[in-house]
């Protein structure tokens, strides 16, 4: 049974929706479309497209319905499939096809009102069937024509290693996905992400599939409360660390309540099971909404000087301390994410050199997830590309964590330009890369073996 909200707890929840941004970032409802596969693709895409109509077809005014019964802002209501690769393998189709299939995916998620819609993914870590092969090859083409699509492809484990040819093709698909949307600042390459040991049940888009041990429909919350923490922790200005973590801890463990309270009334209004709750710090634009700005609160100038990777540490884990505490279901990705574009305080630190790529790179080792929407400059090579990839999967796969990557080599502009997307997805200066060639590395091709497990005798 539920343990009952203290009337301090509801005030407290009020405050912090009112005064420090906190909202419900999504609800993401996950559809299985492992029925559906068929011979026919574009049968197996009719089907597809008819079943998340019928599922998710409430979906958005059941959020909105939340919204206004317990007045939690419900940011984005959204929807995740079956890695859409598995449901093509029977068809036996071209990359072309799978475009279609993808535009049966964008058609759905327009029809039930959500903004995004993932899962046009792929599972590659140890090697590709001929139906991962077609869909990695069409990512480009699929969302250049979708608006709502979002595309994702794993390319290593900590148990299987690092595809390395998935990741020298993944180099090539940012590339081209870059080109094909130049006349919007290559936009195709904010809904498309490489990860290393990536979730089932990552409710948060362009990363977010249904996984393959996941029942047939299930609903996922993820939670941010960036404010909230920064309010906190701005009240302990002189604690030592340990109080600050247990002071965080505290603010994730009520955020974490509230998410499962309204994951909770989301999964009962829709007649499906609950899933998880996802408590990430994920920033926006917003003011009073960044990541960034909690590490600077807790003494460092700007993000990106020296102790920023301690500083994220810190916070990350005491928010998956706190959340593990309020529910027996959090999952997803949970902790910190570092995107450039969508947070205020990393856009000011990048474009003033406060903090740099490496330096990017290496708070992933500790973040939520990794290098996350960051323009790069659009002659970058494909190879170039396909490098960091491989360097930030070699972090997660040691580390036993979720690692990824969303660059987008910004069409015809140079260090110091600026990518401009709008709404959730921001802008972002274009940042400069090591100008080394990693081609020679990169064709070499094969598998990076996994790290050793165990020795035991």
């Amino acid at each position: 049974m539920a343990v009952p909200y203290s009337p301090q707890e509801i005030v407290e929840t009020i405050r912090m929706v009112q005064m420090e941004n906190l909202d419900i970032r999504t609800i993401t409802m996950g559809v299985s479309l492992r029925d559906c596969a068929h011979q026919d693709l574009e049968t197996a895409a009719q089907k597809a497209y008819d079943k998340i109509c019928r599922l998710a077809g409430r979906l958005v005014a059941v959020g909105d319905e939340i919204e206004r019964e317990y007045g939690i802002p419900i940011v984005n209501k959204r929807i995740s499939v079956t890695p859409v690769a598995l449901i093509g393998e029977a068809s036996g189709a071209a990359p072309d096809r799978y475009v279609r299939f993808a535009e049966y995916l964008d058609r759905a998620a327009g029809e039930v009102g959500v903004n995004f819609l993932g899962g046009y993914s792929a599972l590659v870590h140890k090697g590709a069937t001929p139906g991962d092969r077609a869909l990695i090859a069409s990512i480009p083409e699929a969302l250049a024509v979708t608006e709502r699509v979002c595309a994702s492809v794993n390319v290593g484990t900590t148990r299987a290693g690092i595809n390395m040819d998935a990741v020298a093709d993944m180099g090539r698909v940012v590339t081209e996905a870059a080109r094909l949307t130049a006349d919007r600042d290559g936009i195709g390459c904010a809904k498309l992400v490489a990860f290393c040991n990536a979730v089932d049940d990552n409710p948060f888009m362009a990363g977010a599939f249904h996984g393959i041990g996941e029942p047939d429909c299930v609903v996922n919350v993820g939670v941010s409360g960036p404010g909230v923490v920064m309010n906190v922790v701005q009240q302990v200005p002189d604690a030592p660390f340990g109080e600050l973590a247990a002071a965080i801890k505290n603010t994730a463990f009520k955020i974490t309540r509230m998410g499962e309270l309204v994951g909770r009334a989301a999964s009962r209004k829709l007649g499906v099971p609950f899933g998880i709750v996802d408590l990430s710090l994920a920033p926006t634009p917003a003011y009073g909404d960044s990541v960034a700005r909690i590490l600077e609160a807790m003494g460092l100038e700007r993000v990106g000087a020296h102790g920023s990777t301690a500083a994220l540490a810190l916070l990350n884990d005491a928010v998956k301390k706190g959340g593990a505490m309020a529910s027996g279901y959090v999952g997803g990705l949970s902790g910190a994410f570092i995107p450039v574009s969508e947070d205020a305080g990393m856009i000011e630190a990048a474009s003033m050199g406060a903090i740099t790529f490496d330096k990017l790179e290496a708070m992933t080792a500790v973040c939520s997830v990794g290098l996350d929407m960051i323009a790069v400059p659009g002659d970058t090579p494909a190879e170039t590309i396909a490098a960091v990839i491989a360097d930030e999967a070699a972090i997660g796969m040691i580390n036993r964590k979720t690692t990824a990557v969303r660059l987008v080599p910004a069409p015809g502009k140079g260090v110091g330009d600026f990518v401009e997307f709008g709404g959730l997805l921001g802008r972002a200066p274009v940042m400069a890369l090591n100008p080394h060639s990693s081609a020679a590395f990169v064709r070499r091709g094969g598998r990076i073996p996994a790290p050793l497990q165990a020795l035991n005798n």
